[in-house]
């Protein structure tokens, strides 16, 4: 049986998303709720189209090249793909018959741990894993829902020692100080399967989208942090000598 998969859309020539150029399948679909969210509209489980491997794997491969020459591959983005897990395990597991590098970009909200979830790992080369914030108050605060999900899902790609990229977005008055930023080197600094931590200073790119959906933006008054702060929160992460970069 065919899998299909409900995908937001399609980017050719990712840069940010994992190493080198990237094609970017932003899947349909999100149990988080992030105040800061730039893809407001993939919130819907039912939004998007619906696409076949065979049909996506025709435009991944056209742009092997591209992908190829620069080291890159394909990611899986969202969105939240992990709710697509079966259609994401397929895409990747047609990627690495074909040898194209594969990236898997979630925030970790794993609610059942069945073999599809390591059937996608296996055919994963990098998780990017966005940990919103290491205080569940705070994480509540920030996407209406929990954090231990998100955190025993780190702890099990620890187990699998899978290759991850933890993604930290810095907001101001939610991840700009530093005893947030120290509660999660101490979380992250046992992982020896964690390459680096990527700090992602908060912008506005996706206000937007929210005000064309008819909704307030909710971070409206909060401005992107300075070069500043950003070397602060970068220095805890170097001096618990975890990699940092933004």
């Amino acid at each position: 049986m065919t899998v299909k998969g409900r995908i937001h859309s399609l980017e050719s020539f990712g840069t940010v998303d994992g190493p080198g150029i990237r094609f970017i399948t932003f899947m349909q679909g999100c149990l988080m709720r992030c105040q800061y969210c730039h893809n407001r509209d993939t919130w819907d489980l039912h939004g998007g189209r619906e696409i076949e491997v065979d049909e996506l794997m025709e435009q991944i491969i056209s742009y092997r090249p591209f992908l190829e020459s620069s080291g890159g591959g394909v990611t899986a983005s969202g969105g939240e793909a992990i709710l697509q897990a079966e259609f994401v395990a397929a895409l990747f597991k047609a990627c690495k018959q074909q040898g194209i590098h594969t990236c898997l970009d979630t925030n970790g909200f794993v609610r059942k741990y069945t073999p599809v979830i390591d059937e996608l790992l296996d055919n994963t080369d990098l998780v990017l894993l966005d940990i919103k914030h290491i205080d569940d108050d705070q994480h509540i605060a920030l996407t209406h829902v929990s954090n231990h999900r998100t955190l025993q899902f780190a702890q099990y790609l620890q187990k699998r020692q899978q290759k991850v990229w933890i993604r930290y977005v810095v907001v101001g008055g939610y991840t700009d100080d530093i005893a947030s930023a120290k509660g999660l080197a101490e979380f992250i600094k046992p992982m020896t399967n964690v390459e680096k931590v990527e700090l992602l200073p908060y912008h506005e790119l996706g206000k937007h989208k929210w005000e064309a959906m008819g909704e307030e933006y909710p971070l409206k008054e909060i401005s992107p942090p300075s070069r500043e702060t950003m070397e602060q929160i970068k220095q805890v992460f170097v001096e618990a000598g975890i990699n940092a970069m933004y």
